[in-house]
C-alpha cells in the first residue's frame, strides 16, 4: 500500500507568509494532481503554541535565522509563523483536502521544535503517523510539500528509520535553500530512500 505524506503546505510557508518558501505555491497543483494515485493521503500541519522557543522573538536580542540551541540540539531562530488557530497556520486553501484521511499536528510543545512528522527533534514524543501507517498497511512513502531541506527531508529520514520504502517527489517539494536540498538528498540516497519526479507517478498510472 503506497502513501503519500503532504508536508506542512499551509500559507506561512507560501510566497506572502511569515516564513515563506521561495515558489512554495508551486508544489500545490503537483501534489493535487498526484493525490488520486495513491492508496492513502495524509497530511501534516505546523501548530505551534504562541512563545514557541525556536521563534527568534523567543529569544531576546536574536534576529531571526540565528542559531542557537534547544534542549542540547543546534535549533534555528525562525521567525514567528504557524500559530496555532491562526490562518497562516490552516492547511492552504488552494489544496485539495478532499483525500486526506488525517492530519497530523507537530512543533505544539513549546520547548522543542518539530520538523519531521514522526518525532519531534529530539524524538522524545511521537506524533503517531508511523502508527497509524503501518495500522492502515503501508509498506511505501511517498513525500511532497515543505520546506524540501527541512520538514520534508526530516520526515523522510524518519520514514526511513521507520522501515518504510521512501521516495521524495522532488518536482513537488520547494526547499529554502538550494544548498541544504542538495545536501538532504545526498544524505536520502545514502541512507536508502529514493527520488523521483512526479510524471514518473503519473505516467505509470495510464
Amino acid at each position: 500500500m503506497k502513501a503519500l505524506l503532504i508536508i506542512d503546505v499551509q500559507p506561512d510557508f507560501l510566497p506572502g507568509g511569515r516564513l515563506a518558501v521561495a515558489d512554495g505555491n508551486a508544489v500545490i497543483p503537483i501534489i493535487n494532481q498526484l493525490q488520486p494515485h495513491f492508496d492513502l493521503v495524509v497530511a501534516t500541519q505546523d501548530w505551534h503554541p504562541a512563545g514557541h522557543r525556536s521563534f527568534a522573538s523567543s529569544h531576546p536580542g536574536r534576529q531571526p535565522f540565528d542559531t542557537t540551541e534547544l534542549r542540547g540540539l543546534p535549533q534555528v531562530l525562525w521567525p514567528d509563523h504557524c500559530l496555532q488557530g491562526t490562518p497562516g497556520a490552516a492547511l492552504a486553501a488552494a489544496l485539495d483536502q478532499r483525500r486526506i484521511e488525517a492530519i497530523f499536528r507537530k512543533g505544539t510543545d513549546p520547548e522543542i521544535d518539530s520538523y519531521s512528522g514522526f518525532y519531534d527533534n529530539g524524538r522524545l514524543k511521537a506524533t503517531g503517523l508511523a502508527h497509524y501507517l503501518r495500522g492502515r498497511g503501508v509498506a511505501d512513502v511517498y513525500v511532497a510539500g515543505l520546506a524540501a531541506d527541512y520538514c520534508v527531508f526530516y520526515t523522510a529520514q524518519d520514514a526511513l528509520r521507520e522501515g518504510f520504502a521512501t521516495f521524495l517527489i522532488e518536482d513537488a517539494t520547494r526547499a529554502i535553500s538550494a544548498e541544504g536540498f542538495a545536501q538532504a538528498k545526498a544524505t536520502l540516497r545514502i541512507q536508502g530512500g529514493h527520488l523521483l519526479q512526479s510524471p514518473e507517478i503519473l505516467d505509470a498510472a495510464l
